[in-house]
């Protein structure tokens, strides 16, 4: 206020010295001005604080303060003008003196704010601060350069990089654009760049790869702003950064999902989750959680697990109806009194044991649990008139060479046959393959053994396998029983494979770590069971689209149900008399495409 006081007083005589062209001003006039001099400051001083000058901060003067300037100076000279005309015609004030007072005052309010701020913005530059590279010149990128200007950390950004030719060689808050982000490590070098941010929120699944393999190549850090699904808020700042996670590089472009669709087929409806407190049995019960269901069973034979999602929906959903209920999908008796005391109109069965090599020993466990759950759940489902049964599958049942697999397509043909004695209940089941950070996937161990030191261990230079994310593999899993009449397979669309090698040196690269002088990657060998390539459809299963985004259908293959359910009881019969090397065999005679050696 002290500094506008003094602008105010030095423009106002300032102007009579430039009205008499810097000559002597006549006594008459001099006198005028120092006489209306209080009144000038009292009126441009009300005029200053009803326009908020004094709210802004110097430090971060920018355009939205000029036009406040603007506005108090205008209205300060439309004032003092009309009090002065009204008091003496303006007598010894020259009408000319009054424009002239409003450039000046225009220029000394605005100058020293401005000069002020870069003051400040350049002890940043010759302070030891991180010089930073942002990558993307677009309106995220902007917004996080003004927010690293403005701020009195030790960033400072430097200079922009964007593939937009039409952005080549310009700049952008006064920091300029170039051009090629190929050309990455030259720039690093160039600008002696310390970290590089990403900043396009918008990037599909394959560019933001592409990016991230030229940071990389640079050995400088590097942080990503979220992509644009996760962003809530227009507010970008360096707030939003965070470091490049795994799943910005496998992870997928985001689906559009009908949510009317899946709102009128599940919003209040009395739904059964097993298996609810898994990695996808409990992000299902999250998303199931938002479109309000009646209520929400959670059926879980994992204590710990089931305490967890009970813990997250209570906290994060206040108002929600939901059960959660400590149990085994092998015990028919506890599940049936559940069944029928809840009375659930859709049953998503997630209850699965999924740990390939582990299960490849372990032949009558696998059956029971994967196989003979699944038999009690769909079976009581159609006892008791569910409307909807959603079994949710795995790629390893096409065509399996493990226990695991192969359990999981004999729950599918079981429950394909059981749709067609069902005039009340539709059995769909939905296939896909492994979901990123998922318990005993080998992201959580990877991370592990990074952590440890290495050694990373891959079990073949060329294994790949499918990746999608937990979220939009449960999203597609509603759409699927949203569209589904019932008997279909559907088939989620997984994308492109990726080599799990490819996948650990990128996990290493982004922990700060260079591949084999920091840590190594050891190949070990395949592990019993395991397939070099997964595959989401056999050879016999048409696959075709359904109308919707990356949901496709598996024409199913048919199975002559009173031959099919003989073998079973055989399956059955093996199980009770707890005979590993019959149950494998009898496995085998019900998925024919079964093709595993005896476990030892």
């Amino acid at each position: 206020m002290l500094h506008d006081t003094m602008m105010v007083l030095c423009a106002w005589l300032l102007s009579f010295w430039f009205r008499f062209d810097l000559t002597a001003i006549p006594s008459d006039f001099i006198s005028s001005a120092i006489f209306y001099l209080p009144y000038i400051i009292f009126t441009q001083s009300l005029i200053f604080w009803y326009f908020g000058l004094y709210k802004g901060v110097w430090r971060f003067s920018s355009l939205p303060d000029l036009i406040r300037i603007f506005k108090a100076v205008f209205f300060g000279v439309f004032f003092i003008a009309g009090g002065l005309f009204v008091y003496n015609r303006l007598a010894f004030v020259p009408r000319s003196v009054l424009p002239i007072y409003g450039c000046f005052l225009l220029i000394f309010l605005s100058i020293p704010r401005l000069f002020y701020r870069y003051y400040k913005d350049s002890i940043k530059y010759e302070c030891n601060a991180k010089r930073a590279l942002i990558i993307g010149a677009g309106t995220a990128g902007d917004m996080l350069a003004r927010d690293l200007l403005q701020d009195d950390s030790s960033i400072i950004p430097v200079a922009f990089v964007d593939d937009n030719k039409s952005k080549r060689s310009r700049s952008v808050r006064g920091l300029p654009v170039l051009f090629n982000i190929k050309l990455v490590t030259e720039y690093v070098l160039k600008f002696n760049i310390d970290i590089i941010f990403i900043a396009i929120p918008s990037a599909s699944d394959s560019e933001m790869r592409r990016i991230i393999e030229a940071c990389e190549k640079t050995h400088v850090g590097f942080k990503t702003l979220p992509s644009v699904k996760e962003l809530l808020s227009d507010t970008i700042s360096k707030g939003n950064l965070r470091n490049v996670a795994i799943a910005d590089i496998l992870g997928r472009d985001s689906v559009n999902l009908n949510w009317e669709r899946i709102q009128a087929s599940l919003a209040g409806k009395r739904i059964l989750v097993t298996g609810g407190g898994g990695s996808i049995g409990s992000e299902l019960c999250r998303q199931l959680a938002r479109i309000a269901p009646e209520s929400l069973i959670i059926y879980d034979q994992s204590e710990f697990n089931l305490y967890q999602i009970n813990s997250t929906l209570q906290n994060d959903f206040p108002d929600l109806q939901h059960h959660a209920i400590l149990g085994s999908v092998v015990d028919r008796t506890s599940l049936e009194e559940v069944i029928r005391r809840e009375k659930p109109n859709v049953i998503f069965h997630a209850a699965a044991y999924k740990h390939v090599p582990l299960l490849e020993h372990q032949t009558l466990a696998a059956v029971t649990n994967n196989l003979i759950g699944t038999k009690n759940v769909a079976e009581l489902a159609l006892e008791e008139g569910v409307e909807r049964f959603v079994l949710i599958s795995t790629d390893k049942a096409v065509n399996p060479t493990n226990v695991m697999g192969a359990t999981k397509r004999a729950a599918e043909i079981l429950c394909q046959n059981l749709n067609t004695q069902s005039e009340h209940t539709s059995f769909i089941t939905v296939r896909f393959g492994n979901v990123l950070d998922s318990a005993g996937s080998v992201v959580p161990l990877f991370r592990k053994q990074i952590e440890a030191g290495g050694p990373i261990t891959v079990t073949h230079p060329e294994i790949t396998r499918y990746f999608m994310t937990i979220p939009e593999a449960c999203r597609l899993i509603m759409k699927a029983e949203a569209v589904g009449s019932g008997g279909e397979i559907y088939v989620l669309d997984m994308g492109q494979p990726i080599k799990i090698s490819y996948l650990a040196e990128q996990m290493i690269q982004l922990s700060g770590l260079s591949v084999g002088s920091d840590i190594k990657i050891e190949y070990i060998g395949l592990r019993a069971g395991e397939k070099l390539h997964e595959e989401l459809f056999h050879e016999l299963e048409s696959l075709q689209g359904t109308g919707f985004e990356k949901l496709f259908l598996a024409k199913a293959r048919r199975y002559e149900q009173d031959c099919w359910e003989s073998k079973m009881n055989n399956l059955l019969a093996a199980c009770q008399k707890r005979n590993s090397a019959d149950i494998l065999t009898q496995l085998k005679v019900l998925v024919p495409e079964f093709t595993s050696s005896t476990p030892k």
